[in-house]
């Protein structure tokens, strides 16, 4: 229908005809958004190079899924409610915004699709999306200004909080949404008057409200109302474009790239610079990340994209026991230094030039920020912007160790690992000594593969299992397991190195790749045609960072088509006790195994197991272990472990099953610093199902 009201591009304003503003406020708007992007590009433009064109099927699935879906938003139920509701409206309103655009130097103008009853439907949706993101900003708005969850606070030594911009935020959509339903609402109002309209009218939205107001207003106040809502849309609309790349509502522009460009292999870590061999190494002057733009491209797109919703930070088992990391300030401290040493308004002094190549640690980041992390990849399960936060923390690691800046409790499993192969500094020829006691020789034959012997499988073992006394029955248990199921394998024995896993993950790049050179050799040589780890931290670093070695498998997969070919049968659990499964973050979150061992555990008749629900699967809380930490004594107020023994006491439970011996030792620890020995107890899944083969 035909509108009775002047239009914006048709209106005047004491002779001047107001296409002009329609004309000039977008211009305006737009260029300077070009100019802010231009400058926000410049770091990303000085930064190191970074592979994110791969694999374009997956990264379009993740997109669609992660990013327009928002599919980890209601891990967190009411901010992800809000948040949905804000986004899904954004996106159904943007056609209209883009509309309303036009409208202002165009009388008239529609967008090719939206007329006849495409159009007459997509107003309806669109009054529908504007009312329930005007309703969300509103729930948000008290809950962000009075009721502050605890995971957006920011501790002292960090300065403010970021809810006054979010607030302004909030009003700012609210504002768009008010306007926009005023310039829908005027015409239909008017219409209204002389009992004619064509318009579908959907009671209970704002349009509704406000065509209820205007329809006894008199004419020229409507005509009024109308140009002044057009007009105070336009200009918040452009204000908004160009503030957004300002602070922390950035995320609204660079969210979806971070998505659809965020990294694919989870469980492995970046090169030291992507497009540099290993034999290229010898040739860097430096190694990790010492100044900003020693990040890549896309972790500094990961800056701009951190919406400071505080669940990384949330999740972090370092955070929750204390120690001096939030994964959220990483992203912040980070962002702000950018802005601060790559001004938008004005050029930077030559102070801030310096600046800007001094070192990050010391300068934003602490030593101690960065050896607190146990590279568990909580953070990043949680992040619903796929913000990788392990990448970044061991590029600073490289770049600390590089300028020697290593803990002294570390220096020592270091040597060891230089000298010896594993972080004990015990004899090579040691390694296989667990295959040698008399009762397990006898029941057991574990074949040598470096001393000529062959066989199909190769069990890799790696240092812990090896050499700890408590962890060597979790390899007698996995042996016991493949022999039963009638399986030929064998070890590497003293050809066997450390995996290496936690030595990348330390940031020593030259001894993992030391390492690493001298296991694929040996496992190479060994003529095994597929690899067997009961070590997830092993198998994450062979299945994930090793090349050209046969295929690798955890001992729970396994067992578990062993059981399912009938070639292993289990015994009836008699004990009566309750078990629960505690997900190892190098299996779980890093390798997405959550199943197989759960479904190994429920094969065995007549066992009891619970889950510590909440804190299980993607959600499971580090015991404490990665990334070297059984050598690292961090200031903390309680040990990890102890709060996953205290998850799993609430469960119910009073034995926990793991499938990690570095998860072993925390928790073992954790049982008896807390008084429950003999309360709960912790077993490998290897030794549960040793200890119930038929």
């Amino acid at each position: 229908m035909e509108s009775v009201l002047i239009p914006p591009a048709n209106a005047e304003f004491f002779g001047i005809s107001l296409k002009i503003f329609g004309i000039l406020i977008p211009m305006a708007g737009i260029l300077l958004f070009l100019y802010i992007i231009s400058k926000r590009l410049l770091p990303l433009q000085q930064a190191q190079p970074n592979i994110g064109t791969d694999r374009i099927g997956e990264r379009i699935v993740a997109f669609l899924k992660v990013g327009i879906g928002q599919s980890r938003h209601p891990r967190f139920i009411t901010a992800g409610i809000i948040h949905i509701i804000i986004f899904a409206g954004f996106l159904i309103l943007a056609l209209n915004s883009i509309n309303l655009v036009i409208v202002g130097f165009i009388p008239g103008f529609t967008l090719p699709g939206l007329s006849g009853n495409v159009g007459s439907l997509y107003i309806v949706l669109k009054s529908i999306a504007a009312t329930l993101v005007l309703i969300a900003c509103i729930v948000a708005m008290i809950r962000r200004g009075l009721f502050t969850p605890q995971r957006y606070k920011a501790p002292e030594k960090y300065g403010h909080d970021h809810t006054a911009e979010a607030v302004f935020v909030l009003a700012i959509i609210s504002v768009l949404m008010i306007t926009d339903a005023f310039f829908e609402a005027a015409p239909i109002a008017e219409h209204l008057k002389t009992g004619v309209t064509e318009e579908l009218i959907i009671p209970g939205t704002i349009t509704w409200l406000f065509i209820a107001i205007l329809k006894n207003a008199s004419s020229s106040a409507v005509q009024s109302l109308y140009l002044i809502s057009y007009f105070i849309h336009d200009i918040v609309f452009f204000f908004f474009l160009c503030f957004l790349p300002l602070g922390k509502h950035f995320h609204v522009i660079t969210g979806l790239l971070n998505i659809f460009f965020a990294k694919l292999n989870k469980g492995s870590i970046k090169p030291v610079k992507w497009g540099i061999s290993e034999d290229q190494l010898d040739d860097l002057e430096s190694f990790g990340v010492k100044k900003i733009t020693d990040f890549t491209w896309k972790h500094i797109l990961d800056f701009y994209s951190c919406a400071d919703c505080g669940r990384c930070s949330d999740r972090c088992p370092a955070n929750r026991v204390k120690r001096p990391l939030s994964p959220r300030f990483i992203s912040i401290k980070a962002r702000d230094y950018i802005f601060d040493n790559y001004p938008i308004f004005n050029a930077p002094p030559k102070a801030d030039a310096e600046n800007a190549d001094k070192m990050l640690i010391g300068n934003i980041f602490e030593e101690d920020e960065i050896w607190s992390c146990t590279t568990c990849g909580a953070c990043e399960a949680e992040c619903p912007l796929l913000i990788e936060y392990i990448d970044k923390i061991v590029d600073l690691r490289r770049a600390m160790v590089d300028e020697g800046m290593v803990p002294q409790s570390l220096q020592k499993p270091l040597g060891a690992l230089s000298k010896r192969g594993n972080p004990y500094g015990k004899l090579e020829k040691k390694r296989s000594d667990w295959i040698k006691e008399k009762d397990f020789a006898a029941e057991c034959e574990v074949k040598t593969l470096s001393e000529k012997q062959s066989a199909d499988i190769l069990y890799f073992v790696d240092s812990i299992t090896s050499y700890d006394d408590r962890m060597i029955l979790i390899a007698r248990a996995t042996s016991k397991i493949l022999n039963a199921a009638s399986i030929n394998f064998g070890i590497l024995g003293k050809a066997e190195k450390d995996s290496g896993n936690e030595v990348r993950r330390f940031g020593e790049e030259m001894l993992f790749c030391e390492l690493k050179d001298q296991n694929i050799e040996a496992i190479l040589k060994s003529g095994a045609t597929s690899i067997v780890a009961s070590d997830p931290h092993a198998f994450n670093t062979l299945k994930n960072e090793y090349s050209e070695i046969p295929k690798v498998e955890h001992i729970s997969e396994i067992i578990l088509r062993q059981l399912k070919e009938g070639k292993l049968t289990l015994s009836p659990e008699t004990v009566g006790k309750t078990y629960v499964y505690h997900d190892p973050c190098y299996l779980g979150r890093h390798n997405n195994i959550y199943d197989a061992p759960r479904e190994v555990i429920d094969a065995i008749p007549n066992i009891k197991r619970v889950e510590m629900t909440g804190n299980c699967k993607d959600k499971s809380f580090c015991c404490g272990g990665g990334g070297l930490m059984l050598f690292y004594e961090p200031e903390e107020e309680m040990r990890m472990g102890t709060i996953r023994v205290q998850m799993a006491k609430e469960a119910s439970a009073n034995v926990i099953v793991t499938a990690c011996p570095f998860c072993m030792v925390n928790i073992e620890d954790a049982i008896k610093t807390s008084g429950l020995e003999g309360e709960m107890e912790v077993i490998d899944l290897a030794e549960l199902i040793a200890n119930h083969i038929k």
